[in-house]
């Protein structure tokens, strides 16, 4: 497969992960004998068949497709690797073995978690949260520490000047919101957002300390918020397990996390 067939592989799958779309990217990792196919080659299943890639055709490219919807039909893994025997498990006359890796994109219904924010406690978290069955929105003005965000096909990085409009697009009545930026100036009107236009998200939670979760209530009073909405704010946000490392507050903030999705 070209280098922009993959490409077009991973621009549709990052499209249809944005978009909340059902899908599986394939690869074909390994291959002996005659395999109609390179090993590289990437594809994207839908829920009609190859929606971008190709991996050859015929009776591997259809067994493909029956795996990844089986996989997308199940409540499994994310992420797995098959090997087929050509003649015992696929019925091909030729002798060989192929080998695939199956990612499974988030459907429409699935774990959306946006994180506002992509500082040290980000870096550690977003890794933690990526290893779940979730779709991962992370947004930051600074290019700097976007591009520190380890690379995660459930990933989608959003930047520049006018990040706070691309939180606005990303965020949905389904997700789960959390605010770990820079302080509290860019905290606040993410958070005044979030309460005055989709008030319905299920979880809303802020990092910081008591101190700061005052002040941020005051100004959002201040500015005409009622209780009940100021209700659905977490903050101090993750479990009180104790530890300041980033990496420790990381896993705090996914219990918590966790915890919530169980209640919904």
């Amino acid at each position: 497969m070209s280098e922009v067939d993959s490409s077009e592989v991973w621009l549709q799958a990052g499209e249809a992960a944005a978009n909340g779309r059902a899908g599986v990217v394939v690869t074909l990792t390994g291959a002996r004998g005659s395999i109609p196919g390179t090993v590289g080659a990437k594809a994207l299943v839908g829920e009609s068949g190859i929606q971008a890639g190709n991996l050859g055709g015929g009776k591997v490219e259809a067994a493909v497709i029956r795996e990844a919807h089986r996989l997308q039909a199940e409540d499994g893994p994310v992420v797995q690797a098959v090997t087929w025997n050509l003649q015992r498990d696929l019925g091909m006359t030729c002798g060989g073995e192929v080998s695939f890796l199956f990612e499974r994109l988030g459907g429409a219904d699935s774990w959306h978690i946006v994180v506002c924010g992509a500082g040290h406690v980000a870096q550690a978290l977003v890794p933690l949260l990526a290893s779940l069955p979730c779709r991962i929105d992370v947004v930051d003005p600074r290019p700097e520490w976007l591009s520190r965000v380890r690379p995660h096909l459930a990933v989608s990085t959003h930047g520049g000047e006018d990040y706070l409009s691309a939180a606005w697009q990303v965020i949905r009545p389904h997700s789960f919101v959390i605010c770990v930026t820079q302080g509290h100036g860019t905290d606040l009107p993410i958070v005044r957002w979030v309460l005055e236009s989709v008030p319905e998200v299920p979880f809303l939670g802020v990092i910081g300390s008591e101190v700061k979760r005052a002040k941020l209530m005051s100004e959002l009073r201040a500015a005409q918020l009622g209780e009940d909405l100021l209700e659905k704010i977490t903050c101090p946000l993750g479990l009180p397990i104790g530890g300041n490392h980033p990496s420790e507050i990381a896993i705090s903030i996914a219990a918590q996390l966790l915890e919530k999705r169980a209640q919904f």
